[in-house]
């Protein structure tokens, strides 16, 4: 039994015949005729309206082939659609759970942050106008200039830096931190954890056991610094000037760069922009020395060097709010930090932690890292990302804080966040929702015994 159609649909019912002339029909039913005329009427329109509707649906079905009369009506079924590509993905901005970004090894250069084929294409559009004699196209900050509209970014995350040494120092006389001596292994909790992912010297006498200490806001905030130029256009850093050159932390001087003025790092602010021809400085306005500063001058709310000392353990009716203000500042400076780096030049080594805020990197011979005998210790500079700049120093999340310290045989079941963000959850701030994939803390972590039934 085919299938007809139906005015709201398909229905399994043979209709038949629905428009048969009256003198086709017998003569013993024709007096039924005068009877069912307006039944043949509405089955007319239902037939006018089938074929319109196959004619709508593009029919090819076999029976439709060729047929002009409307004696016999055979519906068929339309064409299926595909109705999947018109449907939206559900696609979950913040998922169950997230792994974090893989360590690199260090036996090999990091990847580039730009795709080569990208910037392979850009040295050959350089390369072409330079043959040609034409300059170099520069937009701010490019050319030496300030963008006005990120001035007020860099003094929100200059602003939002110092709120976070102060609170993190502060933090630290409640919540106890513990790093490995053998390597940069770090854990926020009360006892350090069982789990044995220790590389470091004799790690195979200990089985991979970290050896604790009590950790410091150098173990939380990594110190990536970076030299300090009055120029950065001016003259390039050599290994034998490195001494002449102040070493500051990186954000103090991207932000320095932007447009902040600190006295006592002072920076040249030009008011016409530099010409290049390819990679050739052709018009930098001359070279200027720097203005001298006081010998001794220091900005300790910059810096990480004695926070502990220069912050008294916070009320226990205080560090609630601490906790806050520190994850909000911490977000801020990552999110400025970012900002920033789209548009001013930070170069990273591609082997080493080093880091230079400029447009191009220096040339001290300081890399230790692989191959560097045969690069002579000079950096591999490369475009900086943000965890390069900021690193976020990822910890294991601890749930229970009076429960059994984290074992190896368990850490699949755990999860990681950023050591700020550990520090100041366990000191009573709401878990951002970005946080809570990484942190899984919809997984429920089986007993020792019960690990081993999980497939």
């Amino acid at each position: 039994m085919e299938p007809v159609l139906h005015l709201g649909g398909l229905s399994p019912t043979i209709l038949g015949s629905f428009s048969t002339p009256k003198h086709h029909i017998p003569n013993h039913i024709a007096y039924n005729w005068s009877h069912q005329s307006h039944n043949l009427h509405t089955n007319d329109r239902i037939s006018s309206l089938f074929f319109e509707k196959c004619h709508q649906f593009q029919c090819t079905h076999k029976l439709h082939w060729g047929k002009k009369s409307r004696t016999s009506i055979v519906a068929c079924f339309p064409p299926v659609r595909d109705t999947r590509r018109n449907k939206k993905r559900l696609t979950h901005t913040h998922p169950q759970n997230t792994d974090l970004p893989p360590v690199l090894p260090k036996q090999k250069k990091k990847p580039f942050p730009i795709p080569l084929k990208k910037i392979l294409e850009t040295s050959r559009a350089d390369k072409k106008l330079a043959e040609k004699g034409i300059e170099k196209p520069l937009e701010p900050p490019k050319n030496g200039l300030l963008v006005p509209d990120l001035v007020p970014v860099a003094h929100e995350v200059l602003d939002a830096w110092k709120i976070l040494i102060k609170g993190l120092s502060q933090l630290l006389h409640v919540i106890p931190v513990h790093a490995c001596s053998e390597c940069g292994e770090v854990h926020v909790g009360p006892t350090g954890h069982e789990i044995q992912t220790c590389h470091g010297p004799n790690s195979a006498n200990r089985r991979s056991f970290h050896l604790w200490v009590k950790g410091s806001i150098n173990d939380i905030l990594l110190p990536i610094e970076s030299y300090h130029q009055f120029d950065p256009y001016g003259t390039r850093i050599k290994h034998e000037t490195r001494f002449d050159y102040d070493r500051i932390p990186a954000i103090v001087e991207l932000c320095i760069q932007a447009g902040v003025e600190l006295p006592e790092y002072p920076s040249r602010r030009r008011t016409q922009p530099i010409r290049m021809l390819g990679k050739k400085v052709i018009d930098r306005g001359g070279i200027i020395e720097p203005p001298k500063t006081p010998p001794h001058s220091e900005v300790l709310e910059l810096d990480t060097h004695r926070a502990l000392e220069r912050f008294p353990c916070p009320a226990e009716s205080d560090v609630v709010g601490i906790a806050h203000s520190t994850l909000n500042a911490y977000e801020k400076v990552r999110w400025g930090v970012g900002k920033l780096m789209r548009k001013y030049s930070v170069k990273a080594c591609g082997y080493c932690s080093e880091v230079h805020v400029g447009p191009w990197g220096h040339n001290a011979k300081l890399c230790g890292e692989f191959k560097h005998q045969w690069r002579d210790g000079k950096h591999g500079w490369q475009d900086a990302t943000v965890d390069e700049v900021f690193p976020p120093n990822y910890v294991w999340h601890v749930r229970d804080l009076n429960g059994p310290p984290l074992k190896s045989l368990l850490k699949r079941f755990y999860g990681k966040a950023p050591v700020v963000v550990e520090m100041c959850v366990q000191a009573g701030a709401v878990v951002p929702r970005k946080y809570r994939p990484m942190m899984r803390l919809d997984i429920v972590v089986p007993d020792n015994e019960e690990a081993r039934l999980v497939a």
